[in-house]
């Protein structure tokens, strides 16, 4: 409700403004995301160990299997912590890469840069997933609940206006997206009711 009532217009905040570059406009969209989902994360670190959450999943009906084509050259299973830490210092790394990221004007995004960001930003979805299904507790319990809402509608609108997240990516939180990303308060019913879906093994 808090999310809802924000005076925040999102959806037409992350439309892209004329003359803007649309390489740019993803490219700054996708460092802020990276570094407000990590912020995100840690405020459950303490909840999410090996122990609790052994496999980084979104509820006992999809788990996430990492791959990155360096040490974990197959997707592999991972513990939740473990799944997020690699996919952090991978996100660095790509976006301190000046041939991925570049930071002079007279530097060209490379051709699959927006692929790039594709992946970057599917995978941090997945740690939206997770939050939400297996923390959600911890995140009303330290009262950062609708921030995180609003991150996360944020993050929802940027990705559906520029199709760089498949629809499939969706389902595990379909019905807390519907529900966030209404464009009513009134039609906002409880959000910590989190329900899960089918099993997707993807890396």
């Amino acid at each position: 409700m808090a999310s809802l009532k924000s005076g925040l217009n999102l959806r037409s905040a992350v439309k892209l403004p004329p003359g803007e570059d649309l390489n740019d406009w993803i490219a700054v969209h996708v460092v802020d995301f990276f570094n407000r989902i990590n912020l995100i994360y840690g405020t459950i670190t303490e909840f999410c160990t090996e122990e609790t959450c052994p496999r980084m999943s979104g509820g006992p009906k999809y788990e996430y299997l990492w791959a990155d084509n360096a040490k974990f050259k197959k997707p592999t299973p991972l513990p939740a912590v473990q799944y997020v830490s690699h996919l952090m210092d991978w996100i660095e790394a790509q976006i301190n890469n000046e041939n991925v990221f570049p930071t002079r004007t007279d530097v060209p995004f490379p051709k699959n840069f927006v692929n790039i960001c594709k992946k970057i930003l599917t995978r941090l979805y997945r740690v939206f997933v997770h939050v939400y299904i297996h923390h959600f507790d911890r995140l009303v319990s330290i009262g950062v609940e609708a921030h995180v809402n609003t991150c996360y509608k944020h993050f929802t609108y940027f990705v559906k206006e520029f199709n760089l997240i498949a629809e499939k990516e969706f389902e595990p939180l379909t019905e807390l997206t519907g529900r966030l990303c209404s464009s009513s308060p009134k039609d906002l019913h409880s959000s910590r009711s989190i329900p899960t879906y089918r099993l997707s093994p993807t890396s």
